[in-house]
């Protein structure tokens, strides 16, 4: 019998890599210009490529957009999440790379901890800010073979299903005081996921729409309600779970269920809970992690997005 090929390994940035490329904030100063400007420094302002070396506090000055004697002065950091901070930046890159190896991800205590913070809200501040540049990744529409999912995250464990791990297992499907996510991977590809405010065909229709390319060669979903109504120019199959049907074919939602089980387990084993208003940061930062993970240089891609 023939041995499955493992799965390629991918080695990106360790400890000792880190410790390596960023000795000193000038270090990473560099790189995050080399990451932001990678054809050259431009003007944050107007773009300009012709700007000027500045001696004193800041890094560069243009004169196209503030053409007085002055000039606009501006530092590698102007438009960044790093902008105006206390901190230094390779506290910043320090977080930034725990948050990236960590598989389910890290509590913004466990941050506070490792980094000797004296406040926990410093870590979380930090930790939601890298965040929101995480969800602002260039997005493609989803081609090939795509499922659609939605779940929900999150409520009381007296409201949860009794699932194999007993009341409160992450595995229940029970609805209520949960709030809804809802995901399109690409099989082999990137996972696209949003926080939604009700199942309806209107808003999985809007979400299909919105993320899977007319040139999907096929769309699986289950056999919930609101996705009997998709557009018809779509090939769509569908799964009946209600029947004890999980695959049919190529029809399966095995792939988006797998990345479902990644998020439920990091909010559940990582950070506990999670409130509504703050979901969808949570969300960028699993949904950055599993797209970038053929990437050997994820790290680079979270500098660039931040």
């Amino acid at each position: 019998m023939r041995k499955s090929k493992s799965p390629m390994h991918i080695h990106q940035m360790s400890v000792g890599d880190f410790e390596r490329l960023f000795p000193d904030d000038a270090a990473c100063a560099e790189y995050l210009m080399k990451n932001r400007w990678p054809e050259g420094v431009r003007c944050p302002r107007c773009a300009n490529e012709n700007v000027h070396p500045h001696p004193k506090d800041y890094n560069w000055q243009c004169y196209k957009c503030s053409p007085g004697s002055v000039g606009y002065r501006f530092s590698v950091l102007v438009g960044t999440i790093f902008e105006n901070t206390n901190k230094p930046l390779r506290v910043w890159f320090r977080v930034i790379h725990l948050m990236l190896t960590s598989k389910k991800g890290i509590s913004s205590l466990q941050v506070c901890r490792y980094m000797g913070f004296g406040s926990y809200k410093t870590a979380w501040l930090m930790c939601n800010k890298i965040r929101v540049a995480l969800g602002n990744v260039e997005f493609k529409k989803l081609v090939g073979y795509v499922e659609v999912d939605e779940t929900y995250v999150g409520g009381k464990a007296k409201n949860k299903h009794k699932g194999k791990g007993g009341r409160g297992d992450f595995g229940g499907t029970g609805g209520t005081g949960k709030f809804i996510v809802v995901g399109a991977v690409q099989r082999k590809g990137n996972v696209v996921a949003r926080v939604i405010e009700r199942t309806d065909a209107a808003t999985l229709n809007r979400f299909v729409n919105e993320t899977v390319s007319h040139r999907v060669s096929l769309l699986s979903t289950d056999d919930h309600k609101g996705y009997r109504s998709l557009d018809k120019t779509i090939p769509h199959g569908m799964v009946h779970h209600g029947e004890g049907e999980y695959v049919c074919g190529a029809i399966h939602t095995n792939t988006i269920e797998g990345f479902w089980s990644i998020v439920k387990r990091g909010i559940v084993g990582t950070f506990h809970k999670v409130s509504k208003k703050y979901l969808h940061l949570y969300i960028n930062e699993f949904e950055f992690r599993y797209n970038q993970r053929m990437n050997a240089d994820i790290f680079g891609a979270a500098i660039k997005a931040c």
